[in-house]
């Protein structure tokens, strides 16, 4: 009984291959949002911080760039943030019940979900890395092979801790909900403040202070600070705002983020172990 958690993860691997739909958005929708997005602010924000000088041994990048490891993390975000609608749709098909009576430790949902909901990431995360590099964004310069794969690594080891966490805060919504309109209001909800109060798209550093506080609180920017460390380097220049990452910085950031997986997994933990479903 040690591996039930695979069939969870597989089901919902084939769940997400089978809706051709579901599968097609996920994947493109991201990417032709950052070209057009992306290459339409680019010349625009560009100009303005060619205004800018730019410090001495920083690398001046191009808002493309800038912005590519935040839509990356946004991808991540909102994958993970309805990663525990199955779960919802479990509940009201009366499969849920079915797999609570089951032997298996309930644990093992939790794992299954997060399982496939990093995998899902995994994939959404190297599509649009790849798509970027197409598009002329500037991850890895000057790096080898070598160090684009060590690179790659930290990039997909920030984005599994980050899933986890956002995909056990998903199950623990999805199993205390009725109905999935109730839960797709929750997701929005909770999805704004989440994507608005963030380094992803624009610095930090532009808002004002209880919203750079606020910043400081939200999970999305941890995983955009590993993202831009690992793709572009400790020290860049972007938007008039120059960036240096130290290792310290960087060790920080996945702190915070396994300590919010870990949160939510108790969280996730507990929900689960008091489910009662009818």
């Amino acid at each position: 009984m040690g591996h039930q958690y695979l069939a969870i993860y597989w089901r919902d691997m084939l769940r997400f291959v089978r809706f051709r739909a579901l599968l097609f958005s996920s994947l493109v929708q991201p990417a032709l949002w950052m070209a057009f997005f992306g290459i339409a602010m680019t010349s625009s924000f560009d100009r303005l911080s060619s205004l800018a000088p730019v410090p001495e041994g920083a690398i001046a990048i191009p808002y493309l760039t800038f912005m590519a490891a935040g839509v990356m993390a946004l991808t991540t975000l909102f994958t993970t943030l309805f990663g525990g609608m199955g779960l919802l749709f479990d509940k009201l098909w009366g499969l849920m019940r079915e797999i609570l009576a089951s032997p298996a430790p309930r644990s093992h949902i939790l794992f299954g979900i997060s399982l496939s909901g990093i995998t899902k990431s995994f994939i959404q995360v190297i599509i649009i890395m790849a798509f970027g590099l197409l598009l002329g964004v500037q991850f890895f310069v000057g790096k080898g092979p070598a160090a684009i794969a060590l690179s790659v690594t930290g990039i997909l080891l920030f984005v599994a801790v980050f899933a986890i966490g956002f995909l056990l805060l998903s199950s623990t919504i999805a199993i205390t909900m009725e109905s999935p309109e109730s839960m797709q209001a929750v997701m929005t909800l909770l999805s704004l403040p989440l994507f608005f109060v963030s380094n992803a798209l624009y610095p930090a550093e532009s808002f004002p202070p209880f919203l750079q506080a606020a910043t400081a609180l939200n999970p999305l920017t941890y995983l955009v600070t590993g993202i831009r460390y690992f793709a572009i380097g400790p020290d860049f220049f972007a938007l008039g705002h120059h960036y240096v990452y130290t290792a310290t910085d960087v060790f920080s950031a996945f702190l915070a983020l396994a300590f919010f997986a870990a949160v939510m997994f108790a969280l996730a933990l507990r929900t689960i172990n008091h489910a009662v479903v009818n």
